[in-house]
């Protein structure tokens, strides 16, 4: 399954430290149903075997609405549960061994913060990018900030699309200072909201204006 650029809109990424595994359950699907369009599941604190058991019952959650599921970090995890994809940070598993390993049709997403490391997943294979933090971020609070130019230079120098991460609410989207992305990822904006399916219309909403219809070029 290749990725499309509008697969990367509204990009949720998991945090189960909210609440147990039966209520992530039961928030994905508000999330869905709220017009999210990839999913991450980022799991940080637990066994690979339970990993991949959580992973292969919100794979199936993800297919059954049609929206992309993508396992954070782990290759194993993502391949061994069926997922459509995996997300990897500067430090992990390298991209070019991730596709050797899971072949054409598998979704890499790789971090970077610099154009440095832009270019090295793009060269490497990867399909998109996780581009940030743009804002101070709550999630990971040792996350490096990047600039306004620093995330259009990063966007820009790559064919492949991005996704900007870090902090974003509906209040600051229109603030994140670059039109070339395609989308952006957040994980509290979704998953901390009291009424994640309201939440989740307006930032869809949110982000869909701002790339489309407003927001800084």
């Amino acid at each position: 399954m290749k990725l499309k650029k509008e697969d990367l809109l509204l990009y949720a990424i998991t945090d189960s430290s909210i609440g147990g595994f039966e209520k992530l359950k039961e928030d994905i699907i508000k999330a869905i149903d709220g017009g999210i369009t990839i999913l991450q599941l980022r799991e940080k604190n637990i066994d690979e075997e339970e990993y991949i058991r959580r992973a292969s019952v919100i794979k199936k959650i993800c297919n059954e609405r049609n929206v992309l599921f993508i396992v954070n970090d782990n290759v194993n995890v993502a391949l061994k549960s069926g997922a459509d994809g995996v997300h990897v940070g500067i430090s992990d598993m390298d991209v070019k061994e991730i596709r050797k390993l899971a072949g054409d049709d598998f979704i890499i997403g790789a971090t970077a913060k610099t154009v440095k490391q832009a270019k090295d997943a793009y060269d490497a294979g990867a399909d998109y990018l996780g581009v940030g933090a743009v804002f101070s971020s709550g999630t990971k609070k040792d996350a490096i900030r990047i600039s306004k130019e620093e995330l259009n230079d990063i966007v820009t120098s790559v064919s492949i699309p991005s996704v900007a991460i870090g902090g974003i609410n509906k209040e600051n989207i229109k603030d994140i200072g670059c039109k070339k992305i395609c989308g952006v990822a957040l994980v509290n904006s979704i998953f901390g909201a009291s009424d994640i399916c309201a939440e989740t219309k307006k930032l869809k909403k949110e982000i869909s204006t701002y790339l489309y219809k407003g927001g800084e070029e």
